[in-house]
Formats: C-alpha cells, structure tokens, sequence
C-alpha cells in the first residue's frame, strides 16, 4: 500500500489532526482556574475574612469557593509536581510499550481527573472540597503531561523526515486554541450555567480527546504495520533501558534547562495574568480573561507558520536566544509601567510562539530516535519541577491573606513580575551556553535546510565516514543525518 506513506499521499496529516485532538480538551481544562479565579477565591456573604467583616476585594456569588491565592496557586502547584514525578516513567514506558498504550492510559487520566475536579467543586463548603479538587489535579496532571509526550513522540515519528517543526507548531496551535476557547468562553458560560456545570463541561471536552486517542492509536499503528517499521520499533523498545539516560549530551541538557526557565515565566504568569490585570488596571473580569488570553491567541495563530519557517532557516539555537532576551521587557512592563496590558501579552506571546517552535523540535535532534520518548517525558519533568516551583514562588508572595490594603496588594504583583523576569535572564544565560556547546559539537542545532542538504550530499559522496547509529548514542552527528527537517 504504497499510498500510505507519508510522502506519497499525505496520510501523516490525517495522523496529524487526530493526534492534535488528543489535547485540545485538556489544554482547555488546564486554565479554566485562572478565567475562574475570581470565582475559586472569592466568598459567597463577604464576611469570610479574619476580623468577619466585609472587605474590598471579595466577591459576592453563590458560587464562589473561598479559596486563598496560596490554595489557588496550589492547584497549579500540584499539578506541575505531579508532571514532574510521573513522565520521567512516562517516556520511558512508552518507549517500552509503544504510543498505543499511552496514548490510552493517559487520555482516559485527563477524563478521570477532569471529572473529578468538577467532582470537587459540588462540595464548596465542606473541608473535602480542596483535597478532592487537589486530587483531580494531580490525576488531570498525570494524564495531561505525559499525552503530550505520547503526542510528540507521534508527531516525531511521523514528520522525522521532513517538516518536523511545522508540525510542531500545528500540534501546538491546536492545543492552544483550546486554551484561547478558554478565555473567550468559560466566564461567559459560568455566568449563565454555575461553576460546576462550567467545569463539567470541560471534563466533557476530555472525553473528546480520549475519542480523538482511540483513533489516533489504531491510524498509527494500521501506518506503523504499512510502513515495514513495527519489528523495527519492537526490536529498538526491548534494548532500551532508563540507564540510557546517561547517555544524553550536554546539548539536550541545556535544551531542557532552557525550556524550564522559559516556561518558568509563561505559565504562571498566564496562571494568575487575569486576576492580576482585574487588579492593576481595573478591567471586568470578562476583559481581564480575554486580555490574558492573547499569549496563547498569538501562539495558536503564529505557531505552524513559525514552525515551517524555522524548518527552512533552522537557526533554534539562535531564536532560543533572542525569544528568552525579548521576553525581559514583556514583565519589566507589567512590573514598572501602566502601558496597556494587551501591548505585554500579544508580546509574550510572540516571544512563547518563538520558544516552542524552536526549543522542543530541538529535543529528536540531539537524542536517539529510541530515546525520544524518555528525553521528552525529562524534559517535561524537569519543567514541570521548574513551574511547581515558581508557582508556589507566587502563591507565597501573593500570600494567603484576602484583606490585603490596595497598595500592598500592588507591591506584591510587582514582586511576582520581578521574579518572572529573573527566569527569564536565567533562559538567556543558559541558552547562550547551549549555543556554545552546539557549535563546538558541528552547530546541527543552527543549520538551514540547505545547508543539512549539502552535508547530506557530500555523506553520500563520502560514504566511507557514515556508521550505523546506536540506539543509545546521546548526539547523532551530522554525518548520520540525510533526512532533511
């Protein structure tokens, strides 16, 4: 069936799209909290405050769920630390087991933990409600997390030869217009259904992306079988082993630093972006949300284009530089200035796009195809120990306290803006290493596509060079790669 080959008639789009599903309710999910952030922290009589008596910043609803900004960022917290624990096993098992079995287990996690959620949210008033809300979290987290590495590991397979960033960057817009669906939807639904519905609703998304994993599992195993590669990956899985580890290069190291700092500042900005634009600017909340959206509203727009860019001019190493060093002004901004908050969104959110076409394409570049799977789930873990960390930065500067004066209440978003822009310098620094590293190692990170052509070209006029690669080697060198990205 000589069709269904990637380069013959496209079946690797219709992968694609099923696999892009996969998490686009989940992604929606993700950031309902920080919509419904009022709704999480406000109080239903306004008298729930240490001293009983009414204050500035509570909210009057029948909804609301009494949570304080350090329970709050708590949610987010637990999620991030239960990514970290979990998809270092995550990667590895699916390198064993194969996608078909991850791409199954963890979507129906992400439909389990997001019920289980809105489960939690029924019990407002009761002391079960934050630990049943916590423990859909960290179920939700141990799904989410490690599809999207099931995801990638798809979407690297499939595009190995040709348009790997572009694919990326359609996997990612895909997810991201789950979260700009978020922004622009869930106040406006809470408003009319309750919180609980709202959150119901999301869980039903879940379920659509464990339909989506369903079909995704039997396309990629029905074009595994076509393609003549199922012994092959069979025969790669059973040599694998988590002391492979090892084995990774400097280069993937820096890369995974890289992307925690850079993430470090994205999401739990985006986490808290809309409380603290209804506070700072004194927008509606509706306003704040959709003004909080725009970092993912640019990412989901620009992300393919971007990505089949950077498959042409190559040149990650060198974006990951610029997108970290851009990203400093976006929160000296928020911090220091009362400029329009839309001018520090649309802003991150171009720098964010930038970062996620050319940091994680990066990743199948410096590691074997066999351990793609492991190095993506360290990656994530690596990030998500970063997030849960910086999350819980926040929640401690924000404090637990709902009284706060205006102007103390001010200072501390100051203090959180100031410590986002640290990670950021701290991307800079690392991602000037990795640069470093990379060309000292042939530079494969900053090569175009035409210039991956001539070394192709001259292997196969040199042969005599080219050996055949270990499932294990940590860099495959430039020597090893005829494929064109």
């Amino acid at each position: 069936m000589a069709c269904l080959r990637a380069e013959d008639c496209g079946y690797r789009f219709l992968v694609l799209f099923f696999n892009c599903m996969l998490t686009f309710g989940s992604y929606y999910c993700f950031d309902m909290p920080s919509v419904l952030q009022d709704e999480f922290q406000g109080v239903g009589n306004c008298t729930q405050n240490s001293t009983g008596l009414e204050n500035d910043t509570c909210v009057k609803c029948d909804d609301c769920l009494g949570m304080s900004a350090a329970d709050y960022n708590l949610l987010y917290a637990i999620y991030a630390w239960t990514n970290a624990a979990v998809v270092i096993g995550a990667g590895f098992l699916i390198d064993k087991l194969g996608n078909r079995v991850g791409v199954f287990l963890f979507s129906f996690l992400c439909v389990v933990g997001s019920s289980l959620f809105a489960v939690g949210s029924m019990l407002k008033g009761t002391s079960a409600m934050l630990p049943v809300m916590l423990l859909g979290r960290l179920l939700f987290g141990s799904g989410n997390g490690s599809l999207t590495i099931v995801q990638n590991r798809i979407t690297a397979y499939w595009f190995r030869d040709k348009e790997l960033a572009m694919a990326f960057g359609i996997t990612l817009a895909f997810s991201r217009l789950g979260s700009v669906l978020n922004f622009f939807l869930t106040q406006s639904f809470s408003e009319t259904y309750g919180l609980s519905w709202t959150l119901w609703a999301g869980a039903m998304l879940c379920v659509l992306g464990f339909i989506s994993a369903l079909i995704v599992s039997f396309l990629d195993m029905y074009g595994v079988r076509q393609l003549g590669d199922e012994q092959n990956l069979k025969a790669e899985s059973k040599k694998l082993k988590v002391t492979d580890i090892k084995y990774f290069s400097l280069s993937y190291w820096l890369l995974a630093l890289a992307i925690m700092f850079f993430y470090n500042g994205v999401f739990p900005f985006v986490a808290d972006a809309s409380e603290f634009i209804h506070v700072k600017y004194k927008f509606d909340k509706k306003t704040s949300s959709y003004l909080a959206g725009a970092v993912y509203d640019v990412s989901m727009v620009v992300s393919p284009f971007l990505g089949g860019l950077i498959d042409i001019i190559g040149r990650r190493g060198i974006l990951a530089i610029m997108c970290a060093s851009l990203s400093i002004p976006v929160f000296g901004i928020l911090a220091f200035t009362s400029v329009y908050p839309l001018v520090a969104t649309l802003w991150l959110g171009l720098t964010y796009s930038f970062a996620a076409a050319s940091l994680w394409p990066s990743i199948p570049l410096v590691v074997s195809p066999a351990t793609v799977g492991t190095a993506m789930g360290l990656t994530t873990s690596i990030q998500m120990i970063g997030i849960g960390i910086s999350n819980l930065v926040v929640g401690q500067i924000l404090g637990k306290t709902l009284d706060l004066e205006p102007e103390e209440t001010l200072l501390r978003w100051k203090y959180v803006m100031i410590f986002l822009l640290a990670n950021s310098l701290a991307c800079v620094v690392t991602t000037v290493f990795l640069n470093i590293n990379d060309n000292r190692r042939g530079g494969i990170l900053n090569l175009s596509r035409k210039q991956k052509a001539i070394k192709a070209a001259q292997l196969a006029a040199d042969p005599a060079e080219e050996k055949e690669p270990d499932e294990r080697d940590p860099l495959i060198p430039n020597q090893r790669r005829p494929n064109i990205n």
